[in-house]
């Protein structure tokens, strides 16, 4: 019986999605990874369902977050962003 390699599925998950997931605001390129780490999934679980900005600050980190601060956007680019990454990456993430 064949054993299951986990590293080789990550690396065709990997090279199927890449390594991120880029979007574009205004002159602005921001990048969120195309999967998240059992840590980084916890981070979320523990997160209020309504802390955007935590799950965006979690997704994007610190400097890229401090970026997309500075930017005047709306709950409906948020929602946008999030559908627009679940359906690239499969996860699905402030969905109501």
């Amino acid at each position: 019986m064949s054993s299951f390699n986990v590293n080789a599925a990550r690396a065709q998950r990997t090279e199927a999605l890449g390594r991120n997931w880029s979007f574009s605001l205004d002159d602005d390129t921001f990048e969120m990874p195309s999967e998240l780490s059992r840590r980084t999934a916890r981070a979320l679980r523990e997160l209020d369902d309504n802390d955007i900005d935590g799950l965006l600050r979690l997704l994007l980190g610190e400097q890229q977050f401090d970026r997309f601060d500075r930017h005047d956007v709306s709950m409906q680019d948020v929602a946008a962003i999030l559908e627009a990454y679940g359906k690239a990456t499969g996860l699905g993430l402030g969905e109501g």
